[in-house]
């Protein structure tokens, strides 16, 4: 019989440790598991190496000082360029280290950590200054008559993975409803334990009712807890559930960028559960309207 892997964000957080390599799915401001990450900032682990396409998931943990060792190819709220949060942690030399890759490059060194290769050749990198801010990485010449030289992109090994998707079954398959999956998947394969939260969690005969078998993104051999955890995308876009909340990220980004401001948005958004985060938006919401 098939186990079930249901939780709550807080117990996903109490399996993790401090000094974990800790992979964050999405995309930017985009379908960020932001209820997984409010939990994370509850609790008491910190020095973490943070692998992930950033959004304020980077931005809040980076303004706790939760974050020794940050892998990204970028740091952004869509709307707004640069997440303001990341910008001052790097301005004050916040990060023990920071690993700033090309795009596909990421995609790259999870794949290999998927299939639990050492490193993958990639073209992405050459001839570009992505070699030069990481002096670590290698290149390597191919076997054959080519001769091609190529980055050898090292595997993103994680401790955990946490991702949100659309819909989810009790047992770990995760389903994405929106346009993009945002290499869900591949964070999910590269850890050693995977956690998906999701807007709501059905039967597995039901996963199939809204879209085809190729949104089932998420395999439950991979998948070690399952949260519900509807909205927990907020204030990124969870797309077709809900767009991106651009009032509450202006507000968020304004805040953030004054330390007054900002102790006044963490005390009325994030000093309490999530259920106490979401009455706050929801009053948020009534005072902008």
């Amino acid at each position: 019989m098939t186990r079930d892997k249901t939780m709550t964000a807080d117990e996903v957080v109490g399996r993790l440790e401090s000094g974990m390599t800790v992979g964050i799915g999405g995309w930017g401001s985009r379908r960020k598991p932001m209820a997984l990450v409010r939990a994370l900032l509850r609790s008491d682990v910190r020095d973490l190496t943070v692998v992930s396409y950033g959004g304020p998931d980077v931005g809040l943990l980076a303004a706790a000082g939760r974050i020794r060792k940050l892998v990204t190819a970028f740091v952004t709220l869509d709307s707004i360029p640069l997440e303001p949060h990341f910008t001052a942690a790097r301005q004050r030399g916040a990060f023990d280290d920071l690993t700033e890759l090309d795009e596909a490059m990421m995609m790259w060194g999870l794949t290999a950590a998927a299939q639990r290769l050492p490193f993958l050749p990639v073209r992405a990198g050459l001839g570009s200054d992505v070699l030069r801010v990481n002096p670590s990485l290698r290149t390597v010449t191919s076997p054959y008559e080519d001769g091609e030289e190529l980055v050898a992109v090292p595997a993103l090994r994680l401790d955990a993975a946490l991702v949100h998707l659309n819909r989810a079954d009790a047992h770990g398959n995760g389903q994405y409803l929106g346009p993009d999956p945002y290499f869900d998947d591949l964070f999910c394969e590269a850890a050693d334990q995977a956690y998906v939260s999701c807007e709501r969690i059905v039967e597995s005969a039901d996963l199939l009712k809204e879209r085809g078998p190729q949104t089932l993104l998420v395999k439950r051999a991979f998948v070690a807890g399952v949260v519900e955890a509807p909205r927990g995308a907020h204030f990124t876009s969870c797309v077709p559930d809900y767009e991106r909340d651009e009032a509450f990220q202006a507000a968020y980004a304004r805040a953030a960028r004054d330390p007054e401001e900002w102790r006044a948005f963490g005390e009325r958004f994030l000093s309490g559960d999530e259920d106490a985060y979401q009455a706050a938006v929801a009053a948020f919401r009534e005072e902008a309207a």
